[in-house]
């Protein structure tokens, strides 16, 4: 297998995450989005939506989206069990995911992707140019701050994000917490459950990668 990353990109680290938590050896590529290697032709016959990550199977099938590489590498490599161990347990991390893509990642891309000079034309990912739209920056941002001053009653007294095991649910907040240092944004001092949460994810070995 092969799988194309982005050091600096949110997307990809979140598959990045996954492989070190199932303790997996697999061939990696650094795609360079800065450079714009992801429109490159090379890259197109890999994944034509232009994003990372992607991974190429030994049998030269080709996955290219994060939840399509969970899926797989889950199957092959049950344990530890991050996407679920039971029907219930399968259920409850969907769900809470759904809530973290929705809420958090999704207004978080819509803020940076729609403020960020860098991204000027290129206000969504993929083969398409978009100009920014200034307002929808505003409303991301705010989606951010609401959705970051709920994450304390998200995790209540649970130790993870959705029960008693670690999972991709952890993963995806984890990251969009970070993700949200970029807009010099983060979680309330006093959010007591939410900052015992992060401390704990933030210091696995994963999430330094």
């Amino acid at each position: 297998m092969k799988f194309y990353d982005c050091k600096t990109a949110p997307s990809p680290r979140r598959v990045r995450i996954f492989i070190a938590e199932k303790g997996l050896d697999i061939e990696t590529v650094d795609i360079d989005l800065r450079k714009g290697e992801q429109m490159s032709a090379e890259y197109r016959a890999i994944n034509p939506n232009c994003t990372v990550p992607a991974l190429v199977l030994d049998d030269g099938n080709i996955l290219q989206t994060t939840a399509g590489i969970w899926a797989y590498l889950e199957d092959l490599h049950p344990e530890p069990a991050l996407l679920g161990a039971t029907a219930l347990e399968k259920g409850r991390i969907a769900d809470v995911r759904w809530k973290i893509e929705f809420a958090g990642l999704m207004a978080m891309a819509e803020a940076l992707r729609n403020s960020v000079p860098a991204m000027k034309g290129r206000a969504l990912p993929g083969p398409d140019d978009f100009e920014q739209i200034p307002e929808l920056a505003e409303r991301g941002k705010q989606r951010v701050q609401l959705f970051l001053d709920r994450v304390d009653t998200m995790i209540g007294d649970k130790p993870f994000a959705a029960g008693d095991n670690y999972s991709v649910a952890d993963i995806d907040l984890m990251i969009m917490v970070d993700f949200a240092g970029w807009l010099k944004m983060g979680l309330p001092k006093d959010a007591d459950n939410a900052q015992r949460w992060y401390e704990a994810v933030s210091s696995r070995p994963s999430a330094k990668l």
